[in-house]
């Protein structure tokens, strides 16, 4: 178990090093300082790679389990100084699957818009590095149960949580760039699990990382 966390965990060490040389090796010369008053638009891709050991059902003595999902994703983030910008996330629905006992128990999706204050360290620099800390908003929909959970009914709570974010904008041009991210959300939700004589209510802690690669336009 010990060793699976300590693979999940270095996952984000890994994506930052990967940042780094990139943003080292491939950056353009092209001016690209960031002023008050830039809006800046990303689209792209993240994968959500929840946690291990995301719950139990002490009921059924069953760890629950939360697969991981990559999906297209938006942002938008307004400059309001040089240095700091408030930044909107978006993305089409995530599904993932789930696991109870390591059986196939159902899917479910979600949408994860998020809102982070953003810090650009170096506004004048040619490569961008930001940090930033936010609120996520996850809504859960379309459960579907099969599995252990078929005939019943799955419904998970809508989870509110902080959410970080490292970044590095990689300018092509003064208008183009290449953006990755790796983000952390505290997503931990009540799921609500009924059928005739049964309801379970077992907690479950997704606190995924997600991994995103994005092309950027500055306006």
């Amino acid at each position: 178990m010990k060793s699976t966390v300590a693979k999940s965990m270095s996952k984000p060490a890994r994506m930052l090093g990967a940042m780094l040389v990139a943003g080292l090796t491939i950056a353009s010369t092209s001016a690209f300082a960031v002023e008050k008053g830039d809006i800046m638009v990303r689209a792209g891709f993240h994968n959500v790679d929840p946690k291990s050991d995301n719950g139990r059902v002490n009921e059924l003595a069953a760890d629950i389990d939360v697969d991981d999902d990559t999906q297209l994703t938006f942002d938008l983030t307004y400059m309001f100084t040089d240095n700091w910008g408030l930044e909107v996330l978006a993305a089409l629905p995530f599904e993932h699957d789930l696991k109870i006992g390591g059986a196939d128990a159902g899917s479910v999706k979600h949408l994860p818009p998020t809102i982070s204050a953003l810090y650009y360290f170096n506004p004048q620099s040619t490569v961008q590095f930001y940090a930033g800390v936010g609120v996520n908003v996850t809504i859960f929909f379309e459960e579907d149960e099969r599995g252990p959970l078929a005939g019943t009914e799955l419904e998970l709570d809508t989870s509110v949580g902080p959410a970080v974010v490292l970044g590095i904008d990689i300018p092509l041009n003064d208008k183009w760039f290449l953006n990755a991210d790796v983000r952390y959300f505290d997503i931990d939700t009540e799921a609500t699990v009924t059928a005739p004589g049964l309801r379970l209510t077992p907690d479950v802690e997704i606190d995924p990382f997600a991994f995103g690669l994005n092309v950027g336009y500055r306006f």
